[in-house]
């Protein structure tokens, strides 16, 4: 048996109690933390929470070759546990199928997302957000512009967009670095991008969400990771004013 268990968004409090069952009921405990972080607690705080061992997982196991994941789930209950909701990244959705395909029973306890988590925080409405895209660290010879053209296609629709930012290892990106990326790649191709609304620590009891220009948003300490940025288009009346009453519009 194989099931995946959303961690929800901050740290440990965050599982739901059907989880939180699921997890302390389990053989063996898989974790992945490279499409999304709890930044609230460690990995020492949630095998004492949870009271069993937590074998932690990298990208290349899970894509390419997790065969010791389904191993254990042919004959045991294996717990594979992910920020947020599991089913959001692509990668979890190859894994269940996988499973599926040797006969491994499978079953998916939902967690709350960053997804649906900024629209509270920020007040847009969720059926205007367009296709998300995710923004990673440079590199020497490597620049990718997909963001940028996301955006600007999402843009040319009306649509608001869900920018990710990297993780890779012990880096997070912040919102200035990630904004500053983003300026230079719409000035490379003649694009203005007139606001943004960045947001850090959504699910935590003191989440930052604060919003404006590229200067405005850019210059805000905005504190410890995760942060998550948003590129909206027009705003509808409500929405400014949201973002006015609790983001400093």
């Amino acid at each position: 048996m194989l099931t995946f268990v959303g961690l929800g968004l901050y740290d440990q409090k965050d599982i739901s109690l059907k989880g939180l069952e699921v997890v302390r009921g389990a053989d063996y405990i898989f974790l992945e933390s490279y499409t999304s972080l709890l930044s609230g607690t460690t990995i020492e705080t949630l095998v004492d929470f949870y009271g069993k061992e937590i074998c932690v997982v990298k990208r290349e196991e899970v894509e390419v070759d997790p065969e010791r994941i389904l191993a254990r789930a042919k004959d045991s209950r294996v717990a594979f546990l992910t920020g947020g909701d599991p089913m959001v990244s692509t990668t979890h959705i190859d894994l269940r199928m996988r499973a599926h395909a040797r006969g491994i029973e499978t079953a998916i306890i939902h967690g709350s997302s960053i997804s649906t988590a900024v629209c509270g925080l920020s007040g847009l409405q969720n059926y205007r957000f367009g296709k998300s895209c995710s923004l990673p660290f440079p590199q020497k010879g490597w620049a990718p512009t997909t963001a940028i053209e996301v955006i600007t296609a999402n843009i040319a629709q009306d649509l608001h967009t869900l920018v990710y930012l990297d993780i890779s290892g012990e880096r997070y990106m912040m919102i200035p670095q990630a904004i500053g990326q983003l300026e230079k790649m719409a000035a490379e191709r003649g694009v203005s991008l007139p606001l943004y609304i960045g947001i850090a620590r959504a699910g935590s009891s003191c989440p930052r969400v604060a919003a404006g220009d590229a200067r405005t948003v850019g210059s805000v300490d905005f504190g410890p990771p995760l942060h998550i940025l948003i590129v909206p288009a027009t705003l509808h009346i409500m929405e400014r004013e949201y973002l006015e009453m609790f983001a400093g519009l």
